[in-house]
């Protein structure tokens, strides 16, 4: 290991290659109208860029033309993007109303799925699926590209359905031909309960790390996390936000986070921890995690040994 600036982190350069959407979000309140860029594969991708390059990190996406000005702006701060052409770019509409918890969702344009010929070229140690909708992989994708490296995926996409531009809560219906291939997956409390029918949080990692994942992570909120690596379970505390203002993209930071650990050997605990600072710092602004190690130290520096 090496020490520098950056602490205990392993010296070898691991790769983690994020494969998802990059969305055009419209968000509309009772006071204002705001478009901006959105998706797993946006926040995460700008949260891992603002931690130490010890990580070899690049995404993989699809936008139509008139919306590469998005992946050439990461580009620009230094994220390595491979972007292939879609017809569309995913259109989200979020319309919220006097109750900022109640939000009505419209799915306006969706981006063509991604395919197994899209990953030619493109190796890594764990393969994040940026999944937004229930169709954006094939099962064979994943199938397939399980025998290249570890598959890392948040369930919350699996279970949107769009009908008619509207989407729907559905059930995961490939969920256990899926999870055999997957090694790394995230749920939260309404998540896991659908998926598995349990509401106690070890119950429901129990039941999805029997259909094939070694490490099951159930984030909680402000109750922190839980996770359950090869048997065993680690409860991960929250950390309190000096100011709460945005958890959009919180999810998707925390996974950035955990991932970014896991790959330098930190253990499951340490990589839970350090999760957990970033979605803290992050709930405190608009827009991706734009925090430093530093400001990750200041939240959580005993708990993750740096």
């Amino acid at each position: 290991v090496f020490s520098g600036d950056y602490g205990n982190f392993a010296i070898d350069m691991e790769k983690i290659c994020c494969i998802g959407h990059i969305t055009r979000d419209k968000i509309v309140t009772p006071s204002h109208t705001v478009y901006m860029a959105g998706g797993v594969a946006f926040y995460f991708s700008y949260a891992i860029n603002h931690l130490p390059k010890t990580v070899d990190y690049t995404l993989v996406t699809k936008l139509a033309d008139e919306d590469r000005p998005y992946a050439e702006k990461m580009q620009a701060e230094g994220i390595k993007v491979t972007v292939f052409p879609s017809k569309a770019t995913v259109f989200f509409e979020n319309i919220y109303g006097d109750n900022p918890d109640e939000r009505t969702q419209r799915v306006a344009a969706k981006s063509d799925p991604f395919r197994i010929d899209d990953m030619d070229g493109t190796e890594a140690q764990i393969f994040h699926l940026g999944t937004l909708l229930s169709d954006d992989f094939p099962l064979s994708f994943v199938q397939t590209l399980s025998k290249r490296g570890r598959i890392s995926i948040d369930a919350q996409g699996f279970l949107r359905e769009v009908r008619n531009e509207k989407v729907f809560p559905v059930d995961w219906k490939e969920k256990k031909e899926w999870l055999k291939h997957i090694d790394i997956v995230k749920v939260n409390e309404m998540e896991m309960e659908v998926l598995t029918g349990e509401s106690d949080p070890k119950k429901a990692a129990a039941v999805l790390a029997s259909w094939g994942p070694s490490e099951v992570l159930v984030t909680l909120g402000s109750l922190g996390s839980l996770i359950l690596h090869n048997g065993e379970y680690i409860d991960v505390s929250s950390y309190k936000a000096e100011t709460v203002v945005d958890a959009t993209g919180c999810g998707d930071t925390y996974m950035a986070g955990y991932l970014y650990c896991r790959a330098q050997g930190k253990s499951p605990r340490e990589a839970g921890s350090f999760a957990a600072a970033m979605c803290t710092l992050k709930l405190a602004h608009n827009g991706p995690f734009a925090g430093s190690i530093d400001d990750i130290r200041r939240v959580a520096g005993k708990d993750i040994g740096i």
